[in-house]
């Protein structure tokens, strides 16, 4: 890599402000903030005109222990990492082996949708930017929360998952094709999308710490565990408690998000993103056409109305990229997303025309520490006026878990006093939905039970519930409870299985609604 003559440095940078000072007291805020949040620990990374001003660590890396978190401590970054996933792709399409717009098939031939026309058209592009025509979350129990099946097995499980809208006619969020994304990676590399990544990105880019791989984060010692509030009603509800680290996700959904940074990688990912590719010091990960490229708007995002607490923040317009989010705050461009892996939640921001950028990384799911921080830096770069605004999630948080917990309590307390139609032997039985797999439901001297066969450990008593429908309570407190509702045919016998989620606010990975289980064949 030839080093950067000042003539190749994008505009932005040479024209760049002077620099600011962080928000005064910023870390006694953050420190306040994380332990009013009990939050174990956290990390930021601060980034202004090209130079790193904070990279720092605050709290411990799990809880109950002593050991700190530094600017080298890694976290779990969630989906914040798709935009790494994107690097990787850019870096293929300026070696000339793909381009945005290849169709898919053409470079990795067992590719197949649901629907055989959008199998043919989809493109390189299409699988990052969300508007594929699957639903919301669709897929996601293939691998969450710590599903068994190969990247391979994903990919080609794909097909038997129906769109819930016609394609690139809208935009729902979805993992799964960034999963396609990383096996694309490798059919075009020979590498897999893990060392392609080490290869490619972390390493050119200068991200020392970053891993890719559960089984190498797991030998670092300076690592945050994760931990999450569970055990109530509704998740977010209880005591912080830390997670078993065997509840990862597998390492098939790492193209979607399974990387683990520090905040002294996430600084040089922040220099290396608002430089347009140029990495410090001289050399490119990215050509600045390939940056363009990625942080390019391309699928319009609905904008909901938010409530009072946080109605501020509402953008006049957002959209999806390639891995990032497009929206404006008060009039100002943001590129930015937000991510999260169970315990784990970060946020990366970049406010082009300010040439800043930072990142926001915590080992639990606390509102407050996150979006909060977030728009607290937002308006000290903007020079807005300042508003608690972790307090304001912090209201909206509260908002929705109360609203949540009593729509939970009237449906529990209130059920119809009808049924089951069956003795409870006759919904014994194997089932099978044609994308998820194998569904176990068994019946003992304790009542009937039920196995997610392909997602290790998601067993689960089921309580009847109303009719033919039963609330399926995980023996793991972290899987989100559901409604298992048998539908029976003219002669008594299950016909099918579906199901839906109890908590209203369960994280849209969960989607149960999605499934259809069927008597599985008899076996020859």
């Amino acid at each position: 890599m030839k080093k950067l003559s000042a003539l190749a440095l994008p505009l932005a940078l040479l024209a760049a402000p002077a620099t600011a000072e962080l928000p005064a007291g910023f870390d006694a805020r953050v420190e306040a903030l994380r332990k009013a949040s009990g939050t174990p620990g956290m990390a930021v990374a601060i980034v202004e005109n090209g130079k790193v001003v904070l990279a720092k660590g605050y709290g411990v890396r799990k809880l109950g222990a002593p050991q700190k978190v530094d600017a080298d401590t890694i976290f779990t970054i969630g989906s914040t990492a798709k935009a790494m996933t994107a690097a990787a792709i850019a870096t293929l399409v300026d070696a000339g082996k793909l381009g945005w717009d290849d169709k898919v098939i053409d470079h990795l031939p067992g590719f197949q949708m649901y629907d055989s026309w959008v199998t043919r058209e989809m493109t390189v592009r299409d699988l990052l930017v969300h508007r594929s025509g699957l639903g919301l979350g669709a897929g996601d129990l293939l691998y969450i929360p710590r599903g068994s099946y190969s990247r391979a097995e994903i990919v080609r499980r794909l097909r038997y998952v129906k769109p819930a809208t016609s394609f690139r006619s809208g935009y729902a969020y979805d993992n799964v094709l960034y999963i396609v994304a990383g096996q694309l990676i490798e059919e075009v590399s020979g590498q897999s999308w893990e060392e392609y990544l080490r290869e490619h990105v972390f390493k050119p880019a200068g991200m020392m710490h970053a891993e890719d791989e559960f089984t190498r984060t797991f030998t670092v010692a300076n690592r945050s565990q994760s931990h999450a509030r569970y055990g109530g009603p509704v998740r977010g509800t209880g005591e912080m408690r830390m997670l078993d680290e065997r509840d990862h996700l597998p390492q098939a959904s790492g193209p979607a998000g399974l990387v683990a940074a520090s905040a002294n990688d996430m600084a040089r990912w922040l220099q290396v993103q608002l430089a347009q590719g140029a990495v410090p010091g001289g050399g490119r990960l990215f050509s600045e056409a390939q940056a363009k490229q990625m942080w390019t708007p391309v699928t319009p995002i609905p904008i909901a109305t938010l409530p009072e607490p946080v109605a501020g923040t509402q953008p006049s317009f957002q959209s999806y990229a390639l891995g990032w989010e497009v929206r404006d705050y008060h009039g100002t461009k943001i590129v930015w997303h937000a991510g999260g892996v169970y315990g784990s939640t970060s946020v990366v921001v970049l406010i082009p025309e300010k040439n800043v950028g930072f990142s926001i990384e915590l080992n639990s799911e606390e509102t407050e520490p996150r979006q909060g921080l977030m728009y607290e830096l937002l308006d000290h770069y903007l020079g807005r006026p300042k508003q608690d605004w972790p307090a304001r999630f912090g209201a909206y948080r509260k908002q929705r878990i109360a609203a949540a917990e009593a729509a939970v309590a009237a449906k529990v307390a209130a059920p119809a006093k009808i049924g089951p139609s069956l003795p409870l032997d006759r919904y014994a039985g194997q089932y099978v939905d044609p994308w998820y797999g194998k569904l176990t439901v068994g019946a003992g001297p304790q009542g009937l039970t039920v196995d997610f066969v392909p997602t290790p450990r998601m067993k689960a008593r089921l309580e009847h519930y109303q009719y033919d429908t039963f609330i399926a309570k995980f023996d793991d407190p972290g899987i989100e409870s559901a409604y298992l509702t048998f539908a029976l045919d003219a002669e008594g016998r299950v016909s099918r299985i579906t199901a839906a989620p109890v908590s209203p606010i369960a994280d849209f990975s969960f989607d149960y609604r999605d499934l259809a289980f069927a008597p599985a064949p008899a076996e020859k």
